[in-house]
């Protein structure tokens, strides 16, 4: 049966959908020998799709994974720079698969990995954006206000923040560890709402993506997802979720 070029794509794991058409309109992709174009169609049991000059292969085992991405690695599968990757981390995994989102070099925590496009752009799509959970640990101190500003938003790059649940853990002389609930993803979101208010961020750990949690996962392990979290996942990513728990996400404790 015909699909679109993207949705294939996607479904065989070597994109999302997104990053997909990006290669089709960079002419990456040929269907029985011609450049194929954005909207284009096509049967992978009867025509022969190229990607970057290799076979497109459409029948691949799904794989979901869970990772504690270390500090000091890059969330990518290959660095011109020469610094470590996540993709180190999963070499044994014999499918193809690849970051969801993006958690930035000196961060930590939980990462998922898939080869399943439809569902990573599911994951990342804006429009469903599924609730992320943030251990934060700030210097020096925090004040009440800094903790509202926090919750309800604060302007970075001309736009204000969406409300974050925000909820001190621990309080210490010079220290003080926070959790955070982020419904939107922008670069490096908190550790600019904290740099905005004059808070220094020592440590920043993500420990769960909607349902999901981290757990007893150590530094630079992995362990597949369970069908039961693949399940709580898509329907977290399900359209109409994200409204809700962003009307429900906005509140701070003191």
């Amino acid at each position: 049966m015909e699909e679109r070029l993207q949705k294939l794509l996607a479904q065989a794991g070597v994109a999302s959908r997104r990053k997909a058409e990006t290669w089709i309109l960079d002419g990456k992709v040929r269907v029985n020998g011609r450049v194929a174009k954005l909207g284009d169609k096509a049967d992978p049991a009867r025509d022969k799709i190229l990607v970057d000059g290799r076979p497109l292969e459409v029948h691949t085992a799904m794989r979901y994974l869970m990772l504690y991405k270390p500090r000091g690695f890059v969330t990518t599968m290959a660095d011109e720079r020469g610094r470590k990757c996540v993709a180190e981390l999963v070499a044994e995994v014999p499918e193809r698969v690849y970051p969801v989102g993006r958690l930035d070099r000196e961060s930590e925590g939980l990462l998922l990995l898939t080869n399943d496009g439809a569902f990573a752009n599911a994951m990342m799509h804006p429009s469903h954006h599924v609730p992320k959970t943030y251990r934060v640990t700030v210097h020096p101190g925090i004040t009440e206000d800094q903790l509202t500003q926090l919750a309800i938003g604060i302007p970075l790059d001309g736009r204000k923040t969406a409300p974050a649940g925000v909820r001190v853990l621990k309080q210490e002389p010079g220290r003080v560890v926070l959790e955070i609930v982020l419904q939107e993803g922008r670069n490096r979101q908190i550790r600019r709402m904290c740099e905005a208010l004059g808070l220094e961020v020592a440590r920043l750990k993500r420990i769960a993506i909607g349902p999901v949690r981290l757990g007893m996962l150590q530094p630079g392990d992995w362990r597949d997802l369970t069908a039961e979290e693949v399940r709580a996942l898509k329907a977290a990513a399900a359209p109409g979720k994200s409204s809700r728990a962003r009307r429900g996400g906005s509140s701070a404790s003191f």
